[in-house]
């Protein structure tokens, strides 16, 4: 039936289309490209300014604020984003919440962060990280982000062939951070070592399956353990050496054990690097032990993965390529921003072992070449961003040369800050270290007999002094169990300088507190 042009101005339906007509006046100025012009160069201009400020050290490291103080001041904008009745001056709106945003964020490009393993991202990298974000290209199927799906390939094949996977051998994938890439990889592991896992699940497993780690692996193999349903108490912890590294004499006894036992092991959880002091494990040595016991051995090398790139440092990885599966956070040492994470299998055969099911509404039958490359196959995500571009930006951009030096400036201070900590008479380096995260004290004269438990209160108490203070930003840690500091120098701007003012700031604030 046709809609007739004398439709009564008065009549329920003549209302409905005015409603109507607001509505999409409302969302085409919601999605004007000259609103978008408009405030995007508020933003260039905004966030240029940040950054300079960031590397000259004019404002604080950490805004900080209470968690509660914090939340009452976004529900405020929160409200007055309700409130608002006209779109008339929206790039003055948009400065005034990026103003706020930046003016209470923690400011990573402040060389005086050298905190968390999260660091101050390459800006250009965030650029090309905004097209996927501006654009909306997804993943999961290849048809959906073509260009996207390309990116993610293309740098899996590159990354892997430096890390030093044999061509046309190795397959991965690129996820949501670390520890879902542990995730994925213990899972395919899981399915490989139980191969009626998936489908049947656990439970009439016996004897029980167990994972063999490292003893200070990161909290997300334990988070793997339990979703996988393994168990966290089926964590088999493999003791230290003097260095931090995983023990290969332990680790042979440990399996010689399980194996004697019939504990079917999942797999082996090796660090390169751990994070507490960022010590690399004996990668050929373990490596040897799972061929010899035909175990799957996975490397968290979410840290140092990247001395892939590096000549000086290099050595720290040697032997990665030989693991099943291998975790690498782009989003940490090649300093693209978060999240992007890659798996690797050394098998390509493994590369669809993860997640065995079918999905008939995504995955077209009509062209199954397509399924090689969709990576919805291979992920526990389905819609999945397009990680890769900030990192395929600064590879095509300046060459994997960028990485090696940004690699090589960091471990290098890290290296420095070990040598500055040991000439000093208050201060007790608690490791020499072999990348950019070094864990030290300040034990000042009034220290020297403490306790250790006191001494270690007191490193945390400091610690809290010297960020709320925003001087700087470094976080605790433990070392045999006592409280300690610990820094990763992730901010290729920070000097030596710094680190002596972050001495000079420790004295200060620890003298405040003694006194």
């Amino acid at each position: 039936m046709a809609i007739s042009d004398t439709t009564d101005p008065q009549s329920p339906d003549s209302s409905k289309l005015s409603d109507l007509d607001e509505i999409r006046q409302r969302i085409d100025s919601v999605f004007s490209a000259d609103l978008f012009q408009l405030c995007g160069k508020e933003f260039a201009a905004l966030i240029s300014i940040h950054l300079q400020n960031c590397f000259d050290s004019k404002g604080k490291v950490l805004n900080w604020s209470a968690p509660s103080e914090a939340l009452i001041q976004v529900q405020r904008e929160l409200q007055q984003g309700d409130r608002c009745s006209a779109f008339d001056d929206l790039p003055n709106r948009f400065r005034e919440l990026l103003t706020h945003t930046l003016e209470h964020a923690q400011n990573l490009h402040d060389p005086r962060y050298i905190g968390h393993q999260v660091p101050a991202s390459v800006p250009l990298a965030g650029l090309f990280d905004a097209i996927g974000a501006v654009t909306n290209q997804v993943m999961a199927v290849y048809e959906m982000g073509p260009w996207a799906s390309s990116v993610e390939e293309a740098l899996i094949l590159e990354l892997g062939a430096t890390i030093g996977f044999a061509p046309g051998t190795f397959s991965g994938l690129i996820t949501h951070g670390g520890s879902l890439a542990n995730l994925t990889g213990l899972l395919t592991a899981r399915n490989v070592c139980l191969p009626t896992g998936w489908e049947a699940g656990l439970a009439t497993e016996s004897p029980r399956p167990v994972l063999v780690a490292h003893a200070a692996a990161h909290y997300s193999v334990a988070r793997a353990a339990g979703v996988l349903g393994i168990g966290t108490e089926n964590i088999e912890s493999v003791p230290l050496d003097e260095q931090g590294r995983m023990s290969p004499a332990a680790l042979r006894e440990i399996v010689q054990h399980l194996t004697d036992e019939g504990r079917p092991i999942v797999a082996i959880c090796a660090a390169a690097c751990a994070t507490p002091i960022g010590a690399f494990d004996d990668l050929q040595a373990i490596a040897d032990i799972c061929e010899e016991f035909r175990i799957w051995l996975h490397v968290d090398a979410a840290h140092g993965g990247a001395a892939c790139f590096s000549k000086r440092y290099r050595h720290l990885i040697d032997g990665l390529w030989r693991a099943d599966s291998v975790v690498c956070d782009a989003h940490k040492m090649m300093f693209v921003p978060a999240l992007c994470a890659f798996v690797f299998y050394k098998n390509r055969e493994h590369r669809f072992e993860a997640f065995r099911q079918n999905a008939p509404d995504l995955f077209d039958p009509s062209d199954p070449g397509l399924a090689e490359h969709d990576s919805g196959l291979k992920t526990l995500e389905c819609t999945k961003r397009a990680a890769g571009f900030g990192l395929w930006g600064l590879w095509s951009m300046f060459g994997r040369q960028l990485f090696s030096d940004l690699v090589d400036s960091a471990f290098a201070m890290g290296h420095t800050f070990y040598e500055m900590l040991r000439a000093e008479g208050d201060f007790e380096p608690l490791h020499e270290p072999e990348c950019n995260i070094v864990a030290f004290r300040y034990v000042p004269e009034a220290m020297k007999t403490a306790a250790p438990i006191e001494l270690g209160e007191f490193q945390l108490r400091l610690r809290r002094k010297l960020i709320e203070s925003g001087e700087f930003y470094i976080v605790p840690t433990k070392v045999d169990g006592i409280g300690a500091l610990r820094c990763t120098i992730i901010n290729p701007m920070t000097r030596e300088k710094h680190l002596r003012d972050l001495l000079d700031a420790i004295r200060r604030w620890g003298d405040r507190l003694l006194t």
